[in-house]
């Protein structure tokens, strides 16, 4: 019976001494991550992207939170031209993504001859076509003025007898309207004297406008008539108003370098296009 006991003992013993080495080996794992996370500094990563990309790039931003844990995503989102002024005044800026390649070519040394200032603020080897958005005529719900094309938009306006929200010059949806006015013959300047135009300052104000039926109609972008509901009753051809391309690419002033190129990278795979395309945006990258 002592010999039972004492080969017990010596079993605990050795099972003890076993459990305690196998837990100081996991103390050493535990403390070698705790070691690799402090060393990997968070990064705040901003990024400035059109208003009309809200709605999708925060849930891209949201799924890179598992891609990249250590990187916090700040999107500041307003017109391209706003956003363009922003950059151009010395804000902070890692990654930005215009509604059109013009205000993206002010800030790009190789921007060619939209870049009347010569600025050199855009790492030229980082950019890229990311997405293609289409430009939409959207009407309230009920569409109570009957509208249902451009070419009778261009009549109705040439008449006097529709109210229409469009973007203010300096923003790419406004822009890309005025290319319709000239496509129809209209003069902006004469319609606008009629009363027959309001303006806002970015696609998101133009939505809005629509949204809550203070005007007959709008010009907008599909993403945005998708997400806010809106039923659209024409598409503008490229004849019309051209490509609706979203150029992007990181600052040259980036503090982050490369976590903004890696997020740029993220934002042409297919987990991201997902999120894109859900909402009316083609991919293009």
């Amino acid at each position: 019976m002592k010999k039972f006991f004492s080969l017990l003992l010596a079993l605990s013993l050795a099972l003890a001494l076993t459990a305690c080495g196998g837990s100081t080996d996991t103390g050493d794992t535990a403390a070698d991550d705790t070691t690799a996370e402090t060393a990997a500094e968070p990064v705040d990563l901003y990024v400035f992207a059109a208003a009309s990309m809200q709605e999708s790039l925060d849930q891209v931003i949201e799924a890179y939170k598992a891609v990249a844990p250590g990187v916090t995503v700040v999107a500041t989102y307003d017109s391209s031209g706003t956003l363009k002024t922003q950059i151009q005044e010395g804000a902070d800026c890692d990654v930005f993504i215009s509604a059109a390649p013009k205000q993206m070519n002010q800030l790009d040394a190789e921007g060619g001859e939209e870049n009347t200032e010569g600025l050199d603020l855009v790492d030229s080897a980082t950019r890229l076509d990311l997405l293609e958005n289409k430009v939409t005529l959207a009407v309230p719900e009920g569409n109570p003025k009957g509208i249902e094309s451009f070419d009778q938009l261009a009549e109705l306006l040439a008449a006097g007898d529709v109210f229409l929200a469009m973007g203010n010059s300096d923003v790419p949806v406004g822009q890309y309207t005025q290319k319709i006015f000239t496509y129809y013959g209209l003069d902006e300047a004469s319609l606008a004297s009629a009363g027959v135009l309001t303006y806002g300052s970015n696609v998101k104000e133009v939505t809005t406008q629509v949204s809550e039926g203070t005007v007959d109609c709008g010009v907008i972008y599909a993403t945005d008539a998708f997400s806010a509901g809106l039923t659209v009753v024409d598409e503008a051809t490229a004849e019309m108003c051209g490509q609706v391309i979203y150029p992007a690419a990181v600052m040259k002033n980036s503090a982050n370098p490369d976590a903004a190129k890696a997020f740029l990278d993220f934002l042409s795979t297919d987990e991201a296009m997902a999120c894109f395309e859900a909402v009316g945006f083609s991919p293009m990258a």
